[in-house]
């Protein structure tokens, strides 16, 4: 079972610790060796502590315990939820810098924009979900005042007293393989073709397209029962509905890049609500009729679109549309204990007519 992970590098991003509680190659934070490593490698200090997770992160700044967030080609205007708890914690900050490749709702409300540029725009790599790391090549030069993000980034640091002058991603690649022991292994030269996957500890190693075979690391597979936990926000009189939330076929987390184009975007225009037929009729809301979504966090306009593919009061949404914002309805409140994720897929709700 190979899960697709949310975007063409996500994976190498987390590779690379984008994560609260690692370094590249997940190595952990709080492990004192590790730590000391990536000291020596930088020349800094770094905290023995693990960092917050991004719903933390807002929680903390609505609460006043942030300063200032860098946000790095996310849009949490458009995909966090409870949209109205998010616009109060950006807004108590002091300051908010948004790097991105267009001016999203995010950038819209950030003190300072940095322009960043399209993946055809950049040399670099990206590490897919089978852990193939490959060559990206810049095929067009950058329009405007847009930059490669590590030059952005490497100018940033050099002004604010830390140095870092790289001069190309190779370098910087060259870099992560002394730190980063399932990179070591892999050179631009090497990434000449299909890529390679890692783990790639050497020059001489081919590469691991399985990474495990009979056995895991540690044995075989340990599996635990999960207890079932209800949702934190089931039906009730005032609020008879289920409301969930996901993606169109057409359209791809905030739309950043897909509602910008039109083979995609005609497909998809719009916003809806989707309702079962039983629904509809005992609401007595016709196909195509505009309805109000109502949450506990607040409501949206909608059409509705009467389709059987949705259970009995069950209601359906999609969350690109920054005008129609489906998280303006959802719970920021209820998170997985574990990975801190919102509960987007369950929440109480009722449908008005208009």
């Amino acid at each position: 079972v190979n899960p697709l992970r949310g975007q063409n590098n996500v994976q190498g991003a987390c590779d690379m610790g984008a994560l609260p509680v690692t370094y590249p190659a997940y190595q952990q934070v709080t492990n004192p060796e590790v730590r000391e490593k990536f000291e020596k490698a930088w020349g800094v200090k770094l905290s023995p502590n693990n960092g917050v997770t991004l719903t933390a992160a807002i929680n903390k700044a609505h609460h006043g315990e942030l300063k200032g967030i860098f946000v790095f080609g996310e849009n949490p205007m458009v995909s966090d939820p409870d949209l109205q708890h998010v616009e109060e914690a950006l807004d108590n900050l002091e300051l908010l810098i948004v790097q991105d490749i267009f001016l999203t709702e995010t950038a819209q409300r950030a003190d300072v924009v940095f322009p960043g540029v399209t993946f055809a725009e950049k040399e670099g790599t990206f590490s897919n979900t089978e852990r193939r790391v490959q060559r990206v090549r810049q095929a067009i030069t950058p329009r405007g005042d847009a930059r490669p993000d590590w030059q952005i980034l490497c100018e940033l640091s050099n002004r604010l007293g830390y140095p870092m002058n790289y001069n190309s991603p190779e370098e910087i690649f060259n870099e992560i393989r002394t730190v980063t022991p399932s990179y070591a292994g892999i050179t631009y030269q090497r990434l000449e073709g299909k890529g390679l996957h890692w783990p790639c500890p050497t020059e001489e190693h081919p590469g691991t397209p399985v990474l495990h075979k009979e056995k895991f690391n540690r044995g075989l597979g340990l599996f635990h029962a999960i207890e079932f936990k209800e949702p934190a926000e089931l039906p009730d009189e005032e609020y008879p509905l289920i409301l969930s939330t996901g993606r169109s076929l057409f359209h791809y987390h905030t739309g950043t890049m897909t509602r910008r184009a039109e083979a995609l975007d005609t497909h998809q225009p719009d916003n809806e609500i989707q309702v079962n037929p039983a629904t509809a009729s005992n609401l007595n809301i016709a196909d195509g009729e505009t309805v109000r979504v109502v949450t506990r966090r607040g409501s949206i306009e909608l059409k509705a679109r009467v389709t059987d593919i949705l259970e009995e009061n069950v209601i359906f949404t999609f969350f690109h549309f920054s005008e129609a914002a489906a998280n303006r309805l959802t719970n920021a409140a209820a998170l997985d204990p574990v990975a801190g994720i919102p509960e987007y897929k369950v929440c109480a709700a009722r449908l008005e007519k208009i």
